[in-house]
């Protein structure tokens, strides 16, 4: 799952979407864990993939009410994530979904829980995902969420930032690439990546503005 060298189109976006949303949740995330989760679920019939993408929304939701003392909002969302993924087989997509099953259960019955136990960790295929763990899909499917969680660099510019590194990928080109990388690994660099970050995407919008301005 790891690697830079991945082809974004060897995965679909539930798989993508999974381990971006795992990630994010692991390292306390948890709004912006449900930005690849809903993006991925939107276009989706019912069945497997869409029930576990809305429990997933809905759990990482019921923990962030409880985390912030919205009892009513937490035990909504969790009595409902319990329900999404109570039709969901253990193991669906690699997830060990019933940690997540019984994290639900106790901050429906009580939202204090948040305050005597963590969150489970969300494992996929027997692993704890974190950053470093996501491959290039993935981590350009989870840099815009982290960066408004963050607050550091926006989400506009890490979408356009993502969108340039699929383009980089088609050419062999690694500059962007790396950065986003380099903002989603390495917290402490932040603030300097997201500049670094902004200022390629500044250039690439001049770059098509003259190239439309061409075309007028």
């Amino acid at each position: 799952m790891t690697g830079r060298e991945f082809d974004p189109a060897d995965r679909d976006d539930v798989a993508v979407a999974l381990d971006a949303g795992a990630a994010l949740f692991n390292e306390g995330h948890l709004l912006a864990a449900h930005e690849p989760w809903e993006t991925a679920w939107l276009p989706l019939e019912s069945g497997g993939d869409e029930r576990l993408l809305n429990g997933l929304i809905a759990a990482a939701a019921a923990t962030h009410h409880a985390t912030s003392g919205n009892r009513s909002g937490a035990t909504g969302c969790a009595s409902n994530a319990v329900g999404y993924l109570g039709g969901v087989d253990e193991g669906h997509r690699g997830l060990s979904i019933e940690p997540v099953r019984e994290w639900c259960r106790r901050l429906a019955a009580d939202p204090e829980t948040v305050d005597r136990a963590s969150p489970p960790t969300l494992r996929i295929d027997g692993g704890a995902v974190g950053f470093d763990d996501l491959d290039l899909a993935a981590t350009l499917a989870a840099a815009p969420g982290l960066a408004e969680s963050v607050d550091e660099g926006d989400e506009a510019t890490l979408s356009a930032a993502a969108t340039i590194a699929r383009e980089e990928y088609e050419t062999g080109r690694t500059t962007v690439t790396e950065l986003v990388f380099d903002f989603v690994r390495e917290p402490d660099a932040r603030p300097q990546v997201a500049a670094r970050i902004a200022d390629h995407v500044d250039r690439a919008e001049r770059v098509r503005r003259d190239v439309d301005g061409l075309f007028e």
